[in-house]
């Protein structure tokens, strides 16, 4: 059991839907977010794929607004590899947009440096040079690499100067984006005319190896784990290392639960095994995994 978390010391952002939800679903996501989520901050926007994001700019506003009256501190995030023109001044417009922008691509820092900006997991941190550098364009949060192990991440944290860091500590971890679609190629359909396939796998799809066994998820042009990582037993040697930010990553089994969860354990009213046994209950598109932390494959769970 974890001893009582002091006001603020480990707090729980949820970061932004990574998958290509119908839009009545990610609003209603939102509302129970805003309504029953004990999160301290929402990161909302997409990261993935510039062609989802028509289908929200209807209702984004109102998703914002509806967060920000729960009390949620609300970040937008920009696209994680931005190409296309459009794109890229989509990214750049994001400067001005009066709230925090979490960054995914270090182009980005071209319009945001020297105002407070967040940097999320797909940014490679690994040394204390970048995080120092990044620390004096105005990041202010620093959610590092799902592969980093806790020897790299201790290094980080002694490091720290300004900057909050945060741990991705639940969902299938992102890993990688590419100019290419995966899901459209997989469907026999070009990058341009994809039909939105990534929309009928709402948590990824699943890759397995000539083999049969699970190897990565596909979710557009992004790669991810194939497990769903849950980090709990681990949280408070973090907050030892200078943590302070947990990220949960949206998925389709009850998030409420899950942030409960883990808010229930940094208060101490719950146990890491107990923890563990609440989320297995839920409809997880994988199995549990933490390997990556402790060093190892990150397709393993070390208990």
């Amino acid at each position: 059991m974890l001893e009582a978390r002091e006001t603020g010391a480990v707090s729980l952002t949820l970061g932004p839907v990574l998958f290509n939800w119908p839009t009545p679903m990610w609003t209603d996501f939102y509302a129970r977010i805003a309504d029953e989520a004990p999160v301290d901050r929402v990161v909302i926007g997409e990261v993935v794929c510039s062609k989802r994001s028509p289908f929200r700019m209807d209702v984004i506003s109102d998703v914002v607004e509806r967060l920000e009256r729960a009390g949620k501190e609300v970040a937008i995030s920009a696209l994680a590899l931005p190409t296309l023109k459009r794109e890229i001044a989509e990214v750049a417009g994001l400067a001005g947009c009066g709230h925090l922008v979490e960054i995914n691509d270090v182009t980005a820092l071209a319009a945001i440096a020297g105002t407070p900006h967040l940097v999320g997991p797909l940014v490679n941190v690994y040394n204390e040079e970048t995080l120092a550098e990044l620390e004096s364009l105005g990041s202010v949060t620093v959610s590092l690499s799902p592969e980093l192990p806790l020897s790299s991440i201790a290094i980080l944290g002694a490091a720290r100067r300004k900057a909050d860091l945060e741990i991705f500590a639940f969902g299938r971890a992102p890993l990688a984006i590419s100019a290419r679609c995966y899901h459209a190629r997989a469907h026999g359909l070009p990058k341009d005319g994809c039909k939105y396939v990534c929309e009928q796998d709402l948590d990824g799809l699943e890759v397995e190896t000539l083999d049969g066994q699970s190897f990565l998820a596909v979710n557009g042009v992004q790669t991810l784990g194939s497990g769903v990582t849950v980090l709990g037993q681990e949280i408070s040697q973090l907050h030892a290392m200078g943590v302070s930010r947990l990220r949960l990553s949206p998925h389709t089994c009850d998030m409420v639960a899950v942030a409960n969860a883990y808010h229930d354990l940094l208060d101490g009213r719950l146990a890491w095994s107990e923890l563990a046994s609440t989320i297995e209950a839920l409809n997880l598109p994988a199995g549990i995994v933490n390997g990556y932390l402790h060093g190892k494959s990150g397709a393993v769970n070390v208990s």
